[in-house]
């Protein structure tokens, strides 16, 4: 009974086991072959005599990038010109020893613009002028200490002022006949004056004035 147990049940089972090890053994033989054989990598081609070799690369093979160039900043606009400033108003001197003349002289062309500057006699009257510029003199004819006429000839006789622009005012007949002899004098106004003639007539020397000495 011993004996037919062991050859139809045991028997069969040592060789299968027997058969499974052997497989075993073979399957792991043939994976490590697998991963220990190295990989082959092809040779190296031959390379022709004569034929020229590039250059081994290296770091010193390159060369360094240029900088960065900043980007170009816009020049700035030119600033715009100033125009240039304009003349500012035309001075003038008026000289009489009455104090109404004056006042009417002074109300008559300020409103106009101009700067009035005044005088009561020619004594007065040159020494304004040899401080400032004038664009026109407007004098009376008769007043104490220098007079008008005195005051003509002692401001066209000095080359500082002879091209002043000079307008008589007087109320006396007989010295409108003495100033029809004298020369360089723009106007004669009788009293009471016309005051749209005179401003126009005095509006007129100033331009010319002004133009011939260039302010």
């Amino acid at each position: 009974m011993l004996q037919a147990f062991f050859t139809t049940i045991l028997l069969p089972i040592v060789l299968i086991a027997v058969l499974l090890a052997a497989c075993w053994l073979v399957w792991r033989r043939r994976t490590r072959r697998g991963i220990r054989r190295p990989v082959a990598t092809p040779p190296p081609a031959p390379a022709h005599e004569g034929a020229p070799q590039p250059p081994a690369l290296s770091i010193a093979s390159f060369a360094p990038l240029p900088p960065r160039a900043a980007p170009a900043t816009p020049a700035p606009a030119p600033a715009p010109r100033a125009a240039p400033a304009a003349a500012g108003p035309a001075s003038l001197l008026v000289v009489d020893d009455s104090a109404v003349a004056r006042a009417k002289l002074r109300k008559l062309f300020e409103g106009a613009g101009f700067l009035v500057d005044q005088a009561a006699d020619g004594e007065e009257a040159l020494a304004l002028i040899v401080s400032k510029p004038y664009a026109v003199l407007i004098t009376d004819l008769e007043m104490p200490k220098l007079n008008g006429f005195q005051l003509i000839a002692a401001v066209q006789a000095s080359p500082a002022t002879e091209d002043l622009p000079i307008i008589a005012i007087t109320g006396h007949d007989e010295l409108s006949a003495q100033v029809n002899d004298m020369k360089g004098l723009y106007g004669l106004f009788k009293k009471p004056w016309n005051d749209s003639e005179l401003h126009k007539r005095v509006a007129n020397v100033a331009t010319l004035r002004r133009r011939g000495t260039g302010g």
